[in-house]
């Protein structure tokens, strides 16, 4: 199959471009698009549990503490106890933390604004479709009969 027509091919190197656009814009402000996609996941008010922010962001826990560990170096986040468990952190936003994350949340806008700026709604509507169907049968198991039994 040719990688044009490849689906799989596609959605890697939209997502890789995707990444690099954002990763260009975030070391603008001294920061990575993983340290904004953490910004964009603590909750305002609240805070979030440092449990929760990996499953939040399909994220590995080791992957997590590295970034998290370089937001509090920064001053962006602090670390509090959780007050209804007091083996578990609580994650919230300091003042600058607020304000970088503002900033993340304009390039998001921005970057949405302009793909629907570009396409039709029913072009929008078409991609969400394919990526929820995509998505399904992932999560549904129904890409591969046995997956140990194919080959790579």
């Amino acid at each position: 199959m040719e990688k044009s027509k490849s689906i799989d091919h596609q959605l890697r190197a939209t997502w890789q471009a995707v990444a690099k656009m954002y990763n260009e814009q975030a070391s603008k402000h001294d920061s990575t698009m993983a340290m904004a996609f953490v910004l964009l996941n603590i909750d305002l008010e609240q805070g979030t549990p440092s449990t929760a922010l990996g499953p939040l962001m399909g994220m590995e826990p080791t992957s997590l503490s590295r970034i998290l560990k370089s937001m509090e170096d920064k001053g962006l986040i602090l670390r509090e106890k959780n007050p209804e468990d007091g083996r578990g952190v609580i994650i919230k936003l300091t003042q600058f933390g607020e304000e970088k994350r503002a900033i993340s949340k304009g390039h998001v806008y921005q970057f949405n604004n302009k793909i629907r700026e570009n396409l039709t709604e029913e072009e929008i509507l078409n991609f969400f479709k394919v990526t929820e169907i995509i998505n399904k049968l992932i999560a549904d198991r129904q890409i591969y009969d046995d997956i140990s039994s194919k080959a790579v």
